[in-house]
C-alpha cells in the first residue's frame, strides 16, 4: 500500500494504517534523533512523542511533502525545544554504550579506532560551540542526508537561506575545530 494510501485510511480511522506508517518510518526517524539528541533514550522519547503528535494531528498534513520529512520536522522541533530545557550533554562514551555505535572494520590499523574517535569527539566539542541555528543545519544537511528543498521545509526556510546558513555553518565548524584541536 503507497504512503498516500495509508494516510487516506489513517484519517478514516484505521489505527492498523497509521500503525504501518509507524513501521516504516521508526528506525529511521530514531536513528536521526539519535544524531541530534546524542542519547538513545532521549531519541526513543523524542520519536514516540513525534508519532503521537503525528497520530493526532495528522489532519494538518498537507501532503506536499513525504510523510517522513513531515515527521521529522515535528521529531527535531521537539528535540531542540527538550535540549534547550536540559542544556545537558551526553558524553560520546555514554553514547557508545547506549547505543553500541562505532563498527570497526577489520581492515582498520591498530590505531585508526583511537584516531576515529578522537575525531569525532573533537567534532562533537565543535558542535556544541556553534549555535542552535547552526548546530541544526549541519545536522541536516551532513549527519541525516537531506536535500536542501527538504531542510528548506523542515526550518520553514527559503532554499536560499538553507544555502548561505550552511556555508555559514560549515565556516564557524571549521574554526571551532581549529581553535580546539590540538597542535
Amino acid at each position: 500500500m503507497t504512503e498516500p494510501e495509508l494516510i487516506d485510511r489513517a484519517l478514516a480511522g484505521d489505527r492498523s494504517a497509521f500503525a504501518e506508517l509507524v513501521r516504516q518510518n521508526q528506525d529511521r526517524l530514531f536513528a536521526s534523533m539519535l544524531q541530534v539528541t546524542g542519547s538513545a533514550e532521549e531519541s526513543e522519547e523524542v520519536t514516540q512523542d513525534a508519532f503521537i503528535r503525528a497520530f493526532i494531528k495528522l489532519d494538518t498534513f498537507q501532503r506536499n511533502s513525504q510523510f517522513f520529512t513531515w515527521i521529522y520536522r515535528i521529531a527535531f522541533n521537539s528535540a531542540l525545544t527538550r535540549r534547550r530545557k536540559k542544556r545537558a550533554r551526553v558524553s560520546l562514551d555514554q553514547v557508545r554504550a547506549e547505543t553500541g555505535l562505532e563498527v570497526v572494520s577489520d581492515e582498520d590499523r591498530v590505531d585508526e579506532p583511537l584516531l576515529r574517535d578522537e575525531r569525532v569527539a573533537l567534532v562533537r566539542r565543535a558542535m556544541d560551540l556553534l549555535s542552535d541555528e547552526h548546530r541544526k543545519i549541519l545536522v541536516l544537511r551532513e549527519m541525516d542526508g537531506f536535500a536542501y528543498e527538504e531542510i528548506a521545509e523542515i526550518l520553514e526556510i527559503s532554499i536560499g537561506t538553507v544555502r548561505s546558513r550552511l556555508s555559514r555553518a560549515r565556516n564557524q565548524l571549521k574554526l571551532a575545530i581549529e581553535s580546539i584541536e590540538p597542535t
